[in-house]
Formats: structure tokens, C-alpha cells, sequence
């Protein structure tokens, strides 16, 4: 009776202490095979024909992407018309005056990137030149230009694209034709008379269609009239239509 009691007490104890180390075995062998299917799910490899055809998919998308550039940018000539606005600088004391302005042009290319633009426009404001003994207070004034430089598209897509232009020529500036004769003691403005002109603009350029675009951008305009330059900012926008092929 004694022996079976021993007996008894001794399997109590083994057979829990055998069962733990099964299940810690089970879970230890099964944990490599774990690690070693999940970097195989995160890190799958591509079979060669696999990137054969990722590489031809990519060589499309270029292809295309290229046509499309070409059909938009390979046009010979291009022809603009918009409309603008500058801070036109006035003599001292008079301050700075809005003007409003229409602009044309016409653009020959020679690459799809490297043009030569012929611009005209004209500018138009009513400054403030103070009271004074005549009833003249805000006369009309205009300046119109003409100017011829280079254009330059420095980035291009086939949605839209970003150009750059410089052009240099003539101006003419009309300021006492409402002033009623005026002298200009009185109103402070230029004398009439005819002057150099500059311009620089940065131009960014929306296609509507390969023939059509949506022209907007900040504009430099610079002035010699009187004795001084007059450094003057504002922007143009307009409608750019292309046509002839390179």
C-alpha cells in the first residue's frame, strides 16, 4: 500500500512537468518556421518576367509621355493676346499710378524649347497729381511699346509648362494729351516723348489643347522717361494660340 502511494505521488508530479516541456518544444519549434515564412510575405521577389514586363509598362508610359510633349511644343509659330496690369512710377512727388494694359505678340521657334518673340502694348492709367490752380487733377495718360527678345521654355510637360522671356525696344509715352495744356510744372508728370523699354517676365503656360494654351505670369517693366528710369512690376495674362509644325 505504501509503494502504490509513492507510486502515485511520483506520477502526479512527472506527468505535468512532461506536458510543460512538450508545449515549450511545440512552441519553439514552431516559431522559426514562423520567422522564417514572414520575410518571405514582405520581401517578395520578382520573377524575371516579371520586371521584363514592369520595365516595357515604364518604357510606354516615357513613350507616351514624349509624344505628348511633342505634339504640344514642336509648333513653329505661336501668337498671344491678353491683358495686364503694372505700377507705373511716377516724378516725385507724385506717387506710383494702376495702369491697365492690353499686349500682343507673335513668337517664331526655333526648338521646341528656344523662340524670338515681336511684342506690342499699350498702358493706361489716370494718376492723382494733388490739386492745383487748373481743374486738371487726374489726367489720362498711356504709354505704348513695342519690343522684340528671346523666349526660352525651361520646363515642359504635356499639361503645362514654365518660359522665360527678355525683350528690349521703343516706347512712347503720351502724357499732357489730357492734361488740357497743362504745363507739366503743374502736373509733375513726363514730358511727352518717346524712350527706350525693357521687359522680363516668367510666364507659366496651361495647355487646354496641343494648339491652345492659358498664358499667366509676373512681368518687369522698365522705363527711361524724363531723366531717370523708372522700374515698374505688374502681370500679364492671356489666350496663346500655336500653329506649323518644326
Amino acid at each position: 500500500m505504501f509503494s502504490f502511494r509513492r507510486l502515485a505521488l511520483l506520477l502526479a508530479l512527472v506527468l505535468p512537468a512532461m506536458h510543460a516541456v512538450e508545449a515549450q518544444s511545440s512552441s519553439t519549434s514552431s516559431a522559426p518556421e514562423a520567422q522564417g515564412q514572414q520575410p518571405a510575405q514582405q520581401n517578395p521577389q520578382l520573377t524575371p518576367s516579371e520586371e521584363s514586363v514592369q520595365a516595357r509598362i515604364r518604357a510606354r508610359r516615357a513613350q507616351r509621355r514624349a509624344a505628348a510633349i511633342r505634339e504640344v511644343y514642336s509648333h513653329l509659330y505661336e501668337a498671344y493676346i491678353g491683358a495686364g496690369y503694372l505700377r507705373f512710377t511716377l516724378p516725385s512727388p507724385l506717387q506710383r499710378v494702376n495702369e491697365y494694359n492690353w499686349n500682343a505678340g507673335f513668337t517664331r521657334y526655333y526648338s521646341q524649347r528656344l523662340g524670338v518673340t515681336l511684342d506690342s502694348r499699350g498702358y493706361y492709367g489716370t494718376p492723382f497729381v494733388y490739386n492745383n490752380e487748373s481743374n486738371v487733377t487726374k489726367p489720362a495718360i498711356s504709354q505704348y511699346a513695342v519690343m522684340l527678345g528671346p523666349t526660352y521654355r525651361f520646363y515642359m510637360q504635356p499639361k503645362y509648362s514654365i518660359s522665360g522671356r527678355v525683350m528690349g525696344g521703343w516706347l512712347l509715352g503720351d502724357f499732357s494729351g489730357d492734361a488740357n495744356g497743362v504745363p507739366i510744372s503743374i502736373t509733375h508728370l513726363y514730358p511727352d516723348g518717346s524712350t527706350y523699354g525693357v521687359d522680363a517676365s516668367l510666364n507659366v503656360e496651361f495647355n487646354l489643347s496641343p494648339g491652345l494654351g492659358l498664358r499667366i505670369g509676373p512681368d518687369y517693366f522698365g522705363s527711361g522717361f524724363g531723366s531717370s528710369f523708372q522700374n515698374n512690376l505688374g502681370f500679364t495674362a492671356g489666350l496663346v494660340y500655336r500653329f506649323g509644325k518644326q
